[in-house]
């Protein structure tokens, strides 16, 4: 929702929301505690969250935040399981995205990790632009697995995206990064969070799971995209094409498949039909 011109009423969100809670997915990110004038959308996340019921759902919630501010209105939630944090290892993403340095945002995980520990949150940490980026800088696995490391040994987060961003992942750089990662991180969690033109989803997701990877993130219908990244957004992988993508490998999902359908048909009347 971050990147529409038009804002989503809060009740509509509370509705889709609501509804998400009850197909059996692990973990639902839901809303944003950052800028509300960078980000308009997600000025009512408290509201919403007000309204979410989570009785009878094991499915936990995620939000994102920037700073060390969010992070403390986001901790104390009650319902927030997990809060997640874009780290860019392009310098000039990290500045677009939370006017930082890759130096500066360190130091933010460190708060915010600490914030979860006090709290009783988890830390969830992107590594944005993870298989390369549109600007320039220097890009290789090593970047990713150094900064890895470090919040892995020196921080303690434990829960690692690789995130595409603006979709210029491929197969070969993602079979590349999950293999560089997933065993020098041992005790680590690493998802992927790709994005990507319609075409190239299945084979994103092979290079993927063929790697060891098994985390994944998802928007229906693929709608998204980040808003800081450029002015045309390369949407996220729809959940419906991996949730199919994964039964035909007779990979079960454990989602309710009449509720799927259910939510799945009704983001059609939350996100404009162009988008």
């Amino acid at each position: 929702m971050q990147g529409l011109h038009d804002f989503i009423p809060t009740d509509v969100k509370i509705s889709y929301i609501q509804e998400l809670l009850g197909t059996g997915f692990d973990t639902l990110d839901f809303g944003s505690f950052v800028s509300h004038k960078t980000i308009p959308q997600m000025k009512d996340t408290a509201q919403v969250l007000d309204k979410l019921d989570l009785t009878g759902t094991s499915t936990r919630l995620l939000a994102i935040v920037a700073n060390r501010r969010g992070a403390e209105e986001a901790s104390a939630f009650e319902k927030i399981s997990y809060l997640g944090f874009p780290f860019s290892i392009s310098e000039t993403f990290q500045q677009r995205n939370t006017n930082s340095t890759i130096d500066e945002s360190l130091s933010r995980v460190e708060e915010i990790q600490n914030i979860c520990i006090n709290t009783g949150k988890e830390m969830v940490v992107y590594i944005s632009m993870a298989f390369g980026n549109p600007y320039g800088d220097t890009w290789g696995p090593e970047i990713g697995l150094t900064w890895s490391h470090r919040l892995s040994n020196e921080l303690g987060v434990k829960i690692i995206s690789l995130a595409d961003t603006t979709g210029v992942s491929n197969p070969e750089n993602i079979s590349l990064m999950f293999g560089e990662l997933l065993p020098e991180l041992s005790g680590v969690e690493v998802g992927a969070h790709l994005h990507s033109i319609p075409g190239q989803v299945s084979g994103k997701l092979a290079a993927a799971f063929d790697a060891g990877c098994r985390r994944f993130d998802g928007a229906l219908r693929g709608f998204g995209g980040c808003p800081m990244a450029s002015d045309t957004l390369t949407g996220n992988m729809p959940t419906e094409v991996i949730k199919g993508w994964f039964e035909g490998h007779k990979i079960p999902t454990g989602l309710n498949e009449e509720k799927f359908q259910s939510v799945l048909l009704k983001s059609s009347t939350v996100f404009p039909p162009s988008i």
